[in-house]
């Protein structure tokens, strides 16, 4: 029980932070047009070079970091990329902080063991 209830707060923290600000920027392209599968040069021709590259520390892959303006307001937005280049996640977090969440999904008693639980975000980015 304790398990589950753990991995539901891991999640439940993230989808705040994927939900939190997407009205105000579901028109932006990275966030309108990036879709799964996508490979890095498709990212790259919509929102430009991200203000970061860095390798995934918790699955083979990439990462890239973009911070998304609106109205005067910055936030910070990511796109991932699987070992074969092709995007699989996008969220309103930092590189940085997806790579956290996916660390304490996968540490003893904070996860399945996997990410397919914390993969389906991706596809939430492109609802947005």
């Amino acid at each position: 029980m304790n398990k589950t209830l753990i991995v539901m707060t891991a999640l439940l923290s993230a989808v705040a932070g994927c939900t939190s600000d997407a009205h105000v920027y579901r028109n932006q392209p990275l966030v309108a047009k990036v879709e799964t599968g996508m490979t890095q040069e498709q990212v790259r021709q919509i929102g430009g070079e991200p203000v970061a590259v860095t390798p995934r520390t918790v699955e083979l892959g990439t990462c890239f970091d973009y911070v998304l303006t609106q109205a005067g307001h910055k936030q910070p937005f990511n796109v991932s990329f699987d070992g074969n280049g092709k995007v699989d996640h996008k969220s309103f977090l930092t590189c940085a902080e997806w790579s956290h969440t996916q660390q304490k999904a996968r540490a003893p008693g904070g996860g399945t063991g996997s990410t397919g639980g914390m993969g389906g975000m991706g596809g939430m980015g492109g609802g947005y």
